[in-house]
């Protein structure tokens, strides 16, 4: 049984050290094609194509991880 993911949930989160990012959709043939984004004054961006979210390590929406 497949569990229901809330609709504001992202699907992946990635934590980066650059305000600059790429994202290709990490599925080979499957992905979508390379995009670009800058997070500009923010601390996160979503990719337009899978929303997948590009966090940056130590900003206001890094959150902390269990140990």
């Amino acid at each position: 049984m497949s569990r229901k993911r809330d609709v504001f949930t992202p699907p992946e989160i990635s934590m980066v050290t650059s305000r600059k990012v790429s994202c290709n959709g990490g599925g080979g043939a499957l992905g979508h094609p390379k995009v670009w984004y800058e997070m500009g004054h923010e601390d996160f961006v979503e990719c337009k194509y899978c929303d997948r979210r590009f966090v940056l390590t130590g900003g206001s929406h890094d959150q902390p991880r269990a140990r």
